[in-house]
């Protein structure tokens, strides 16, 4: 193996130009000696930024943004002898501490490819769908500021981008896919290297395999942007009102920070939040709506199903009477069952009674064709890949399944529909996993509830809505 330090100089730069342009690091993550590193230092080649800054009423951390001082606490520095503030928002990553630089790039730019063909994907858009791609092609190549994606679940967002990122890719930009959930990235990663055979492709997200980044074309999670720093031209971000990208300011922070000055955002939601309806509304933020889906039928409208007794069945982990009478009742039992609740003791308690009752009824031949899923199982992809696979007839799930996946035939349950866990935005997506493929494109999907709520009665009714602007009935 060469010794970098034997490379021609020309050469070193070129490939720490790739390495580290377009991030901010601490200086653990730069993988150079100390001479060579403070070489670097005295050239300019790395240029120290404050960790830390204090603003008038607070101290920010400039990697996530961070001012909530219940997330910034004091910690004695053995260096100093000195007690500094660090940030403990983003501590999984490495410790931000007041006394230690961040480091960004600050030599020449890493030159990208230019691919005249770089889609090898041989599928055709539905009319509706060039129509979207074809706005964002037109965003890239002006490059406008920000464009909304607004298509209904099971559209085919992935598919619509590849006119855009191939757009980006004959200019030879950097384009970086940024998704709220782990899963997400894990599924896309294969459809993009399939899409795309000739274009390095690198997917980052917690415990994945490939951790420098240095790619063209990047997938990730949103927290994976906190070590990027003005590195992309266009930045799409999916699901933009999904947990916890809505919900933690530091993630638009460090998304914004990750785009070039001169770039493109696209944002991709099948449920705008509020504020994005607004600036819709308002003509604040320019977007393209897509009504139907691929396959051309209605989105599953979901049907409520009052369960009284459901509440103490719950907390005794038992299934409600009303889901078993669904269950034994289904239009089609050749699909399978997708099962969401509120909780993890719910998704880990519910399995067996779930799985000895359908058994008895002849739905499964085994409790080995049932499994509960949720975040913090370390065997959630094997299981997910089993499920699709169909390996497995039954899955038990928090929300960490709601979006971003896809299962050709299923029915949906959501036990306890009613919890709060369960916003329109979940209720919206959760439904839109049912009916997903051209051979079963309907799907049943039952809200289980002992009460109505707002956000039930809103999933339904903006579910109703998108199919009537899609032109059904």
């Amino acid at each position: 193996m060469t010794d970098e330090n034997s490379l021609p100089e020309h050469l070193q730069l070129d490939d720490l130009s790739r390495q580290y342009s377009g991030k901010m690091l601490l200086r653990k993550e730069i993988h150079l000696d100390d001479s060579m590193f403070h070489q670097h230092l005295r050239d300019n080649l790395f240029i120290p930024q404050q960790s830390i800054i204090r603003k008038k009423f607070a101290y920010q951390c400039q990697r996530c943004g961070n001012q909530n001082s219940s997330l910034m606490a004091t910690i004695p520095c053995s260096k100093c002898k000195q007690t500094h503030k660090y940030c403990r928002k983003c501590i999984e990553m490495g410790r931000v501490i007041e006394c230690e630089s961040l480091f960004i790039w600050g030599g020449k730019k890493p030159k990208w490819p230019v691919y005249e063909q770089p889609c090898t994907w041989e599928g055709q858009l539905t009319p509706v769908q060039q129509k979207a791609a074809d706005r964002m092609v037109a965003a890239i190549r002006k490059e406008e500021k920000e464009l909304l994606v607004w298509a209904v679940c099971g559209a085919g967002k992935t598919e619509m981008l590849f006119p855009g990122i191939t757009e980006a890719l004959q200019q030879g930009k950097r384009v970086c896919l940024a998704t709220p959930r782990a899963d997400v990235v894990r599924e896309l990663l294969p459809r993009l290297q399939q899409a795309f055979q000739d274009v390095p492709v690198q997917a980052l997200y917690g415990g994945s395999e490939t951790k420098e980044g240095t790619a063209q074309l990047i997938i990730a999670t949103t927290h994976q942007l906190l070590r990027y720093n003005r590195a992309f031209d266009v930045v799409i971000i999916d699901e933009i009102d999904a947990f916890p990208f809505h919900a933690d300011p530091s993630l638009p922070f460090v998304a914004d920070r990750a785009k070039k000055e001169q770039s493109t955002t696209v944002y991709l939601t099948a449920t705008p939040r509020k504020n994005q309806r607004r600036k819709i509304s308002r003509k604040t933020l320019s977007h393209v709506f897509v009504p139907v889906r691929f396959h051309g039928y209605p989105l599953p409208v979901p049907k409520g199903k009052i369960s009284l007794s459901q509440k103490k069945e719950l907390q005794q982990y038992k299934p409600p009477e009303a889901f078993i009478k669904w269950v034994k009742k289904r239009t089609n039992p050749n699909r399978q069952l997708l099962i969401f609740v509120p909780t993890i003791g719910l998704a880990e308690n519910l399995k067996f009674p779930i799985g000895s009752m359908l058994k008895s009824e002849g739905i499964i031949a085994s409790e080995k064709e049932l499994a509960s899923v949720h975040a913090a199982d370390i065997k959630r992809e094997e299981k997910v890949l089993a499920f699709r696979e169909r390996k497995l007839t039954v899955l038990v799930t928090t929300t960490i399944l709601e979006r971003g996946v896809t299962f050709p035939s299923v029915d949906v349950a959501i036990l306890d529909a009613g919890h709060t866990v369960f916003d329109e935005a979940a209720l919206v997506q959760i439904s839109g996993r049912a009916g997903r493929s051209v051979k079963d494109p309907t799907g049943e999907v039952m809200f289980f509830h002992d009460g109505k709520t707002e956000a039930m009665e809103q999933a339904i009714e903006s579910i109703k809505l998108m199919n009537k602007r899609g032109g059904f009935r």
